[in-house]
């Protein structure tokens, strides 16, 4: 069973309207239960609004059907290895924390700071402005939302980035042909990346055919290459959690299962860097063998 809830405009547009600002549906929720909605409706309601924005379709009018029983996501085994360190070919990783919902941890000296060093110099003559996926067209655009400089190398596309690739898939327990190519991604003074999720929605025809090709993705690795003066911490606004970058430490978190579910806990965004700038490479993996358009 379940109820069809009437709004007000003036709801939709205030739910509308901090979605379009980043706010995660947890925070809306808050908003809305200190108002006095009754914390389930207040979750339907956030949620319905969510998926129409990250579907590409128009937002709800008027009501909204919400289920009695919503089913939460289920956290399965995770891939990262258990112990205080991940052992790979060439290095042991200390572990520095974890948590279980959302899965996520971070990683001590992932990478060594030559090898920081050494992909800063090779990323920069190939840095452009970023680009997101429009959720409506699939078309690739600049937006505001993402005011950094990036780049991607090609799967093992040298001999020092195989090596790294290989590492990293190690660390994230998924074979080296599932991961997508590095991305590495400068942000200057004041640059962020606003809230938003890895995993794929297939709201438009580009995700659709890479989900057919590659399945969904599953995990991800952040990995900080220089120290920031100031800001640009990783932060997790669902949990109350904003990880420092520090160079070759790397932040890593899990958000798709076994049932085809998504965590929407592993809401994630890059705090503005207040002083200096901030590099980091970032590893996406799939469920199957990753495909490139």
């Amino acid at each position: 069973m379940g109820m069809l809830v009437n709004f007000s405009p003036e709801l939709a547009n205030w739910i509308d309207h901090n979605l379009a600002r980043g706010c995660g549906v947890d925070a809306l929720v808050d908003s809305m239960v200190a108002q006095r909605f009754e914390p389930h409706i207040a979750r339907g309601l956030a949620q319905a609004f969510w998926r129409a924005r990250v579907e590409g379709r128009p937002a709800p009018q008027e009501a909204v059907a919400i289920d009695d029983a919503p089913q939460p996501y289920v956290y399965e085994t995770p891939r990262l290895p258990k112990g205080p360190f991940i052992r790979t070919a060439d290095r042991d990783v200390p572990v520095l924390m974890r948590l279980e919902r959302p899965m996520l941890a971070v990683l001590d000296g992932v990478l060594g700071l030559d090898e920081c060093a050494q992909l800063i110099e090779l990323a920069r003559p190939r840095l452009r402005p970023s680009t997101v996926v429009d959720p409506v067209t699939g078309q690739d655009t600049v937006t505001e939302n993402r005011d950094s400089d990036g780049m991607f190398f090609q799967l093992c596309e040298t001999p020092f980035i195989a090596q790294i690739d290989q590492r990293i898939s190690q660390l994230m327990n998924c074979p080296v042909e599932h991961g997508e190519g590095l991305q590495v991604l400068r942000y200057g003074p004041q640059a962020k990346n606003t809230p938003h999720f890895d995993f794929l929605v297939p709201s438009h025809a580009a995700n659709r055919a890479s989900l057919d090709r590659s399945g969904q993705r599953v995990s991800t690795m952040v990995i900080y290459l220089n120290d920031v003066a100031s800001g640009g911490e990783t932060v997790f606004p669902e949990i109350g959690l904003a990880v420092t970058p520090k160079p070759g430490n790397a932040v890593y978190f899990e958000y798709a299962n076994s049932l085809q579910q998504v965590d929407l806990a592993s809401v994630h965004a890059g705090a503005p860097v207040q002083a200096g700038e901030k590099w980091a490479v970032t590893k996406w993996m799939r469920e199957r063998r990753f495909v490139p358009a």
